[in-house]
């Protein structure tokens, strides 16, 4: 059997280990993006204990591997004393957990930075113009914010696509699982090149999703600017 004949014969059971992967991906996605905003409102609050928990919870997350937190939820918590019995996850749920509290780390840092680049003379703008708190957040700083981060969001999120491959440290049968399987069993690496041809078809459509809300945004804020 030559290479693209055994490629083909792989790749069913490969792309059967992208559901989980493509799962993963968008049940972090949907939650970490709000979670990290979240917490970067907790990080510029004036309430002293929101503004800890949250540097707290940005420094240990960002600083610690997602594998060892991976593990940590999946292996660890079940063991915590007194509440470990109401921890216990399965595998792909604890993945979930695990993921969605690194990364909400990651897109709260990122957001901060959004926020920062926006100048000081917009709020004042918008007291003049006699809008609420609520109005100026959501209408004004809010866009902009999303305008500056979007190219770093771009590269965490291609970064997800990529890190769904630590499922395999929990046996979450996803694509390297099945990669995996298949070189044990036949002894030819075909199959790693497949699973790596499946990430980038991955990556490559996020990119061109990512470029093209990019123009989009851009493009709206240089009609704002001529108007």
């Amino acid at each position: 059997m030559n290479f693209f004949e055994y490629a083909w014969s792989v790749l069913p059971a490969l792309l059967s280990g992208a559901g989980a992967t493509l799962g993963l991906f968008a049940i972090v996605i949907v939650l970490s993006l709000p979670l990290g905003f979240l917490v970067t409102l907790m990080a510029k609050s004036s309430i002293f204990i929101f503004r800890w928990f949250a540097k707290a919870y940005i420094f240990v997350l960002r600083g610690t591997p997602l594998l060892l937190q991976l593990l940590f939820v999946y292996f660890g918590l079940p063991r915590i004393p007194v509440i470990g019995d109401y921890l216990i996850l399965d595998r792909f749920p604890a993945a979930c957990v695990a993921f969605t509290l690194n990364y909400a780390a990651y897109f709260a840092e990122i957001f901060r930075g959004g926020l920062l680049s926006i100048d000081k003379g917009q709020y004042e703008a918008c007291q003049v113009l006699g809008l609420s708190k609520f109005q100026t957040t959501v209408k004004v700083i809010i866009p902009q914010m999303l305008r500056v981060s979007l190219p770093p969001v771009s590269n965490e999120t291609i970064t997800l696509v990529k890190d769904t491959s630590l499922l395999y440290a929990i046996a979450v049968p996803e694509i390297l699982h099945y990669a995996k399987v298949a070189v044990t069993r036949d002894f030819r690496i075909t199959a790693f090149v497949v699973a790596a041809a499946i990430y980038l078809v991955f990556t490559f459509v996020l990119t061109l999703i990512f470029k093209a809300l990019e123009k989009k945004y851009k493009r709206g804020s240089d009609i704002k600017e001529k108007k």
